[in-house]
């Protein structure tokens, strides 16, 4: 299946002849966004477009494409095989994961346990299509500085958003798993607590992640690791987006066991990072041996530095 006719088998039968001309960009797209009673918005390369009711793709127009609350409806049981309470625990969540590893992100009102804990979200009014872009290679440039004397090290992404970290996350694992120029392939798991990563749907994974490669998908980071480590024991262990002290604790206690790490955190800088990480130290921290920095460069993803866990530079400016 191409790439253009994924994009378009997101959406129902008699909603894709409008969607054709939008899917003939699925290379560049990124984001799909739907509100009811406002104008459809696409996000292609990092700039912001307007379809238009013929499905043409526009800069700007006095003619958007307006979405209905009957297209949001229909789009939304058609992501849940027409039976919307079965995907409930992912819509609490916030987002159902859709075939191709896409994602879509929901917001509408909410509906509270006793607990104050979203169970549900009702009246949907807003749609956030997430696409997923599966690049093989992406890590080829990065890969031989993450190795030592065919070993892979302990190392943490760092990128603003929308620089294809989880991309490049992706096919680390993978050639991690398969093995690759640098390594042999040994034996990963990953915690997909957001179903980003392997893009796993209905069981599945949807990208390709390696063929030694276990998925612990819909689990909290901290508490997946442990589980991965008791269960599957692998020797390297990939998360996405690390945010609390509790993160770097399973991180640490992986590394007691044996395991490699591979993660992934919203920031564009080693300063950035630690104030996300409630002002702890990553020197004083002692995890990562290697810092892969991602920016945004004339619109293309590139990683910006690699350094070293002396905050060394080894390398910088290479596309991914």
């Amino acid at each position: 299946m191409t790439q253009r006719e994924d994009i378009l088998r997101i959406f129902p039968e008699r909603m894709r002849p409008r969607w054709k001309k939008t899917a003939g960009f699925a290379q560049q797209l990124q984001e799909i966004r739907l509100r009811v009673g406002k104008p459809v918005l696409l996000y292609i390369d990092g700039r912001e477009f307007f379809q238009e009711e013929s499905g043409d793709v526009v800069c700007r127009t006095d003619r958007p494409a307006v979405t209905a609350q009957e297209d949001l409806d229909q789009l939304i049981a058609y992501a849940c095989s027409y039976s919307m309470y079965a995907f409930e625990e992912e819509i609490s969540r916030g987002y159902l994961t859709l075939p191709g590893g896409h994602r879509m992100g929901l917001t509408g009102e909410a509906v509270l346990t006793d607990s104050d804990r979203v169970r549900n979200i009702k009246h949907i009014s807003c749609v956030n299509i997430r696409i997923s872009h599966e690049i093989r290679g992406a890590a080829d440039a990065v890969l031989p500085f993450l190795y030592m004397d065919g070993h892979f090290l302990n190392t943490l992404i760092l990128s603003p958003p929308g620089c294809g970290k989880t991309t490049l996350l992706r096919d680390i694992v993978r050639q991690v798993s398969d093995g690759n120029s640098c390594g042999p392939g040994v034996t990963v798991g990953i915690v997909d607590e957001r179903s980003e990563i392997a893009g796993t749907f209905q069981g599945r994974a949807q990208n390709d992640v390696g063929m030694r490669t276990d998925i612990l998908d819909s689990c909290p980071k901290a508490e997946g690791m442990m589980l991965l480590i008791r269960s599957m024991a692998p020797k390297v262990i990939g998360v996405d987006e690390l945010g609390s002290e509790e993160d770097i604790r399973a991180l640490k206690k992986a590394i007691c066991c044996g395991c490699c790490v591979l993660a992934t955190i919203h920031a564009g800088s080693l300063e950035e990072a630690e104030s996300r990480l409630s002002g702890m130290k990553l020197d004083e921290i002692k995890i990562f041996d290697r810092y892969v920095i991602l920016a945004r460069q004339e619109g293309k993803c590139a990683v910006d530095a690699v350094l070293d866990g002396g905050r060394k530079l080894l390398a910088g400016r290479a596309p991914c």
